[in-house]
């Protein structure tokens, strides 16, 4: 398996975007998708804050629980502070990996973690597999065509915007276009009665809401000063991009939009 490489949203205001961010009456929605209901046993997989854990146990009720598991031991001690309870509770874990003490599960919920890995995307969704009981169902959930979809992007930034996606493709592990193959990753574990659901995430005209605003240049922002080098090309370097986009993605005239994909699929009675 390749060796994982660093979570490209790492920095210190990152529990504020992960709180912010998490829309809670979508969130219901996919979990109901996913036939998340109480009593269920479930995994959130990678849960950073707990915010996401936190919803989906009040779903699970009564009877049910959940655990959150993430590889970050700071989000996994915030997340307890924050969200554990008695129906909660959260793991250091790392998911690429055989975990112990964790048991099984109804239901596996994946949300917006496989874009982070891109090269071991496929390795992680079979070693979480062996975490269902038989007759549960793996909810794979995630982003296609990532941070490129927007109008009247002007040329010089959309040509930026698209070589910073590719390099952190190629350098940082990132997958902008993980939710296309969520389904092949079932099917290729021969998972059953896989069913595909696609929605928009983000969806942006007019006035923006803030926390959007936030999320979006936040990520911006992180990622882009971690390869500000590749500005050199644009007038003005990486400050004036940031200035660029910024008043692009505050004007109301912009349509910025990105696809989610959610696919589940059952694992065998027979397994």
């Amino acid at each position: 398996m390749p060796k994982r490489k660093t979570y490209i949203m790492e920095h210190p205001e990152e529990v504020i975007r992960l709180e912010l961010k998490t829309d809670v009456k979508a969130l219901r929605q996919q979990a109901r998708w996913c036939g998340i209901k109480p009593g269920m046993r479930v995994l959130d997989v990678g849960c950073g804050a707990g915010k996401t854990t936190s919803i989906i146990n009040q779903i699970v009720q009564p009877g049910g629980n959940v655990i959150g598991i993430d590889y970050s031991a700071e989000r996994v001690a915030y997340a307890r502070n924050h969200y554990g309870n008695d129906g909660v509770s959260f793991y250091n874990r790392d998911f690429m990996r055989p975990m112990r003490g964790i048991g099984s599960f109804d239901v596996i919920w994946v949300r917006f973690i496989l874009e982070y890995f891109r090269q071991d995307a496929f390795s992680i969704v079979k070693n979480l597999q062996r975490y269902l009981k038989p007759g549960g169902w793996l909810c794979l959930i995630d982003l296609d065509y990532n941070c490129l979809n927007h109008y009247e992007l002007p040329t010089l930034m959309e040509e930026m915007l698209q070589k910073m996606m590719r390099f952190m493709e190629i350098n940082f592990n990132f997958d902008p276009y993980a939710g296309r193959k969520l389904y092949a990753y079932l099917f290729d574990l021969s998972l059953e009665d896989i069913k595909a659901h696609v929605l928009a995430h983000h969806l942006f005209y007019g006035k923006l809401a803030l926390p959007n605003l936030y999320n979006w240049m936040k990520k911006l922002e992180v990622n882009a000063s971690r390869i500000s080098g590749l500005f050199q090309d644009y007038p003005g370097g990486f400050v004036s991009f940031m200035e660029d986009f910024s008043s692009f993605f505050m004007s109301e005239r912009r349509f910025t939009y990105t696809p989610m994909i959610l696919c589940k699929g059952r694992k065998s009675l027979k397994s």
